[in-house]
């Protein structure tokens, strides 16, 4: 049997129709995408093309609609997905769910006569979800982006879900993306404390230390201006140097040699605020547009706990090194067999993954042959 149970017009239109019908229901929704009530409805229903209202004309049972009225025979009943709910449904095949997995190892490798006598499905639940966070960190495609514009404020509130980031950039009118780096040229202190005349650390009625509400360096480097720090000039300075002019250039050369290329960027700079939990950035990032993209572990939302099939089967041998190294009575010689399997598994998932196609690198390597002049 096919693992396909869409029909095209769910899938693609996120719709299902029900036509020559006289009763009440219930009309079953059969898509992957299950109906949802909470927080707001994902889905829609129509008779003849107007969208009828829940508990007034139709009531919901998991995925399936009962109509107050029945309709006639020429009428035509529709069960339309709103958009976002289409849209998560795309590519779905692609991935596997956490529960489907944890079934298929019971199933598969736990019984008499199989590799796992027995086994708890708590305990396979548990290494399952350990595993999958450990794949989100550099193995499977968990990177989240999101695309924020940085207020005046110039901070940004680290994501819900957030474990670290991969790049942060801002972008401009063409909607290119510019790196934004990390600095150490400055920092976030945790403990901005109030001090006394004589350097003295402040403290309140309960004998803490009092805290200032914003760090001092913070206020410093948020009207720090740039051009301080990179070296770059105005155009003022330009029309003044008389750029165009050969004793300009003269007088210029050599002048700027020693310059830090991690500083002589005009691309701007962050930094992590673990005190207000936010990310921070330099003052000339103010109101521009940025795209955030950050690694989450795979288990915050239900939408997040679905693996790549083309690393269901090193989780499956993950799960099993897991269990077994977990427990008293294995050989270590057992352990360090499917060790190795874990390891050469998660190395063939990897590279699976990494997604590199032939065609697109020989084209970058196309570059290397440019003639370079002098």
């Amino acid at each position: 049997m096919g693992l396909i149970n869409e029909t095209n017009a769910q899938y693609y239109a996120g719709q299902q129709a029900f036509t020559n019908s006289v009763s009440t229901g219930p009309y079953d929704w059969t898509g992957d995408t299950n109906l949802t009530l909470s927080p707001n409805p994902n889905f829609k229903v129509l008779k003849n093309n107007v969208e009828l209202t829940l508990t007034t004309d139709y009531t919901v049972s998991g995925n399936s609609i009962t109509l107050v009225v029945a309709p006639v025979l020429t009428d035509v009943i529709v069960i339309q997905l709103l958009e976002q709910s289409i849209w998560d449904n795309y590519g779905s095949y692609a991935y596997v769910s956490l529960t489907d997995i944890v079934n298929n190892f019971m199933v598969a490798y736990v019984g008499l006569d199989k590799i796992i006598p027995r086994a708890k499905r708590s305990d396979v639940i548990f290494h399952a979800k350990r595993g999958l966070q450990e794949f989100s960190y550099d193995t499977l495609k968990s990177v989240k982006s999101q695309e924020l514009t940085i207020p005046p404020s110039l901070s940004l509130a680290i994501p819900q879900d957030y474990v670290n980031y991969v790049q942060l950039s801002w972008v401009d009118s063409s909607g290119v993306k510019h790196i934004i780096y990390p600095t150490t040229l400055t920092s976030n202190p945790t403990q901005p404390l109030l001090q006394n005349v004589d350097g003295i650390p402040e403290q309140d009625v309960n004998g803490e230390n009092l805290e200032s509400q914003q760090a001092i360096t913070d206020e410093r480097w948020k009207t720090n201006n740039n051009l301080n720090v990179t070296g770059q000039l105005t155009t003022e300075q330009f029309e003044y140097a008389n750029v165009y002019d050969w004793s300009w250039w003269k007088m210029a050369y050599g002048e700027r040699y020693g310059l830090e290329p991690q500083v002589s960027q005009k691309n701007g700079w962050f930094t992590i605020n673990e005190r207000e939990g936010k990310f921070s950035f330099s003052s000339s990032l103010v109101n521009q547009l940025i795209i955030l993209e950050y690694i989450s572990d795979g288990l915050a939302y239900d939408s997040d706990t679905k693996v790549p099939k083309m690393a269901e089967d090193a989780l499956y041998a993950h799960i099993m090194h897991a269990i077994v190294a977990s427990r008293a009575n294995f050989p270590e010689y057992i352990v360090q067999r499917y060790k190795r399997e874990r390891s050469a598994k998660l190395r063939n998932a990897k590279i699976r993954l990494s997604n590199i196609k032939l065609e697109e690198f020989t084209q970058v390597m196309r570059g290397k042959s440019k003639w370079i002049k002098h």
